[in-house]
C-alpha cells in the first residue's frame, strides 16, 4: 500500500509544481525537489529494512561480506546518480545530467573490478 501512497503524493506534488510552472518557475523546481526528497526518505526507510534482511542471508554466506558491501554501494551510487541527475534534467541542465550519469556508470564499473578479478582467480585455479 506504501506504493500507492508514494504515486498519489508524486502525482500531486507534479500537479502543484505544474500550477507554479508558468508563474514562478523557480518555485515549481523547488517544489519538485521538495516531493523528491520526500520520496526518497521513503526510499531510505525500505533500504534500511532491505539491509536487516541481507544481514540474514550474509550469516549464511562465509565470504559473502565483502561482496554485500560492495552489493550496497553500488547500489546507493546508482540511486544518489539518478536522483542527482532527474533533478538536473527538471532543472533544464541535461548535461550536467548525463555527466552524473557518466560517472555513476564509472564508479560502479570500477569498484566491479575487484569482483571480476576474484572471479577470473578462481576460474584460472579450477583450470589449473
Amino acid at each position: 500500500m506504501e506504493i500507492v501512497k508514494i504515486g498519489i503524493l508524486g502525482i500531486a506534488g507534479v500537479m502543484v509544481a505544474l500550477q507554479f510552472r508558468t508563474i514562478k518557475p523557480e518555485i515549481s523546481l523547488y517544489m519538485g525537489l521538495a516531493v523528491s526528497i520526500l520520496i526518497f526518505s521513503f526510499s531510505l526507510d525500505g533500504l534500511f529494512r532491505i539491509l536487516q534482511k541481507m544481514e540474514v542471508l550474509q550469516s549464511y554466506i562465509t565470504s559473502g561480506d565483502s561482496y554485500f558491501r560492495l552489493l550496497f554501494k553500488a547500489v546507493g551510487i546508482t540511486y544518489i546518480c539518478e536522483f542527482s541527475s532527474s533533478i538536473c534534467k527538471d532543472a533544464g541542465y541535461a548535461a550536467v545530467a548525463g555527466q552524473i550519469e557518466i560517472f555513476g556508470k564509472l564508479t560502479v564499473l570500477f569498484m566491479g573490478m575487484p569482483v571480476l578479478a576474484a572471479i577470473i582467480e578462481n576460474i584460472n585455479a579450477i583450470a589449473g
